[in-house]
């Protein structure tokens, strides 16, 4: 596909049919990596034990750590990339890529091996207990190691879907994960490595996929591609990606701060099988919460090149298409999580103690999981613009605002259920803030404002 046809069709392209292509190849990819981290821990519950889960669930603060410096850069650089794109600065669109290389292995270095000089601490603290920090270690140990492979797997990704090749970056998700499903039972019932096995398996499978997209983007075929004289940093398109994906970065470190909180809250309520209830709750959860952002990632460019060429009827027409779409996935979770709990929580364990707490904690985690969906799709959107301050303040509300507070004081009056009942009452309230800062923007861009003027990214 050549740079004018792998572009240029966001601008004319009806916009149902162009969600549809840019968001299933990213939904599909978010849905297989979901259903992989369901799988493997259904591999540790069943092949290392229920204490495995537990263990597994203390390594989540890491990773959403770990997330927020991979998309810092992924989601700054892919954005920006966009708009450029989408204005006909393919000459800065290039110069984007090449930073985010640089960032990505510089970021994802310094992370792991600072990480890896701590370990134990940091698993401590993140809620670890003696008798689980063996397993957590095991798991976390080959994948910060690997964080630089990681760092740039996720960039390269996301640049692939923003400069028109969603289909292709699937497909290259898809053989990882492929990859990873294959060898992560090999490595759990064959050769014994318990959750180290999972976490080498995760590493081996973000090299697999480097490979391809390092050599798509080396491809002069490609809307933008790596040559010569990117790979110099240059500090206004540093600042500009990383003000940017300061929005997915702070939301991951403020999930890492309150899945410590929730760790330490459950184990202070029902010791090591709560936590472990609640890793099988977050791991389905995750399901329909990943599903949203592959939507979102799939919307990203549409909104993000229509932006930058002044389009503003179809900017409006792809986040009302996703609004409604996130929902209704949104909708279904709530609904299966309300009606099949005992089913769903069944396929990890068959601990009878750790089945009545994680079906407790399902169905009340969930009770307005429904509102969960136009949350993701409203932060997208005003990432996707490159408003980074509203971004922001909306990945950081629902966190911070809300469900921290929550997690502190409910607890104190209904014990475990407290902490469960805390994600519900943190969704409604986001939803509500959320619904009221679009409200205002719209109303802001229908008197002339400034809502869709180019310069804060500049």
């Amino acid at each position: 596909m050549t740079q004018e046809n792998a572009t240029d069709r966001l601008e004319t392209a009806p916009i149902g049919g162009l969600l549809l292509a840019y968001s299933l190849p990213a939904i599909a990819s978010m849905v297989i990596i979901s259903l992989y981290n369901i799988c493997s821990s259904i591999f540790i519950g069943h092949g290392v034990g229920a204490l495995a889960l537990t263990g597994l669930a203390v390594t989540f603060p890491f990773i959403n750590l770990l997330l927020a410096v991979f998309m810092l850069v992924a989601i700054g650089g892919a954005t920006l990339c966009s708009i450029e794109l989408g204005a006909k600065n393919s000459d800065r669109a290039a110069q984007v890529l090449g930073h985010s290389v640089v960032l990505s292995l510089l970021f994802g270095a310094l992370f792991g091996l600072a990480s890896l000089l701590f370990l134990d601490p940091i698993l401590r603290l993140f809620g670890a207990s003696a008798d689980s920090l063996g397993y957590a270690r095991d798991y976390m140990e080959p994948v910060l190691w690997g964080s630089p492979i990681g760092a740039l797997m996720v960039s390269l990704s996301h640049f692939m879907r923003a400069s028109g090749y969603p289909t292709r970056s699937m497909l290259i998700s898809l053989f990882s994960v492929g990859v990873n499903i294959a060898l992560t039972p090999l490595f759990i019932f064959v050769y014994e490595w318990g959750t180290r096995g999972a976490g080498i398996a995760t590493v081996l499978s973000q090299i697999f996929a480097l490979f391809f997209l390092w050599g798509h983007f080396r491809s002069a075929k490609s809307a933008v591609h790596l040559a010569p004289g990117l790979f110099r940093l240059r500090l206004a398109v540093v600042r500009d990606m990383l003000g940017i994906g300061l929005s997915p970065f702070f939301m991951n470190l403020s999930a890492c701060l309150i899945i410590v909180v929730i760790n330490v809250s459950l184990w202070e309520q029902g010791g090591d099988l709560a936590i472990g209830a609640y890793g099988i709750v977050n791991r389905l959860l995750m399901l329909f919460a990943m599903t949203i952002m592959g939507l979102t990632q799939g919307m990203q460019p549409l909104i993000g090149y229509n932006f930058g060429a002044q389009r503003m009827d179809r900017v409006r027409q792809t986040f009302v298409y996703g609004l409604i779409a996130a929902t209704a996935v949104t909708s279904l979770g709530f609904f299966a999580a309300q009606f099949f709990p005992a089913f769903l929580v069944g396929l990890f364990t068959d601990h009878a103690e750790l089945i009545a707490l994680s079906v407790n904690g399902l169905r009340l985690c969930a009770a307005a999981f429904f509102l969960v969906g136009s949350q993701i799709v409203t932060a997208g959107f005003f990432q996707s613009l490159g408003r980074a301050s509203i971004a922001i303040f909306l990945a950081l509300s629902r966190q911070l605002l809300f469900l921290l507070p929550g997690l502190l004081l409910l607890p104190r009056f209904f014990g475990l259920d407290g902490v469960w009942l805390s994600l519900p009452l943190a969704d409604v309230s986001a939803s509500a803030i959320s619904a009221s800062i679009l409200y205002l923007a719209h109303r802001e861009y229908r008197r002339g404002g400034s809502f869709p003027d180019r310069s804060f990214v500049r």
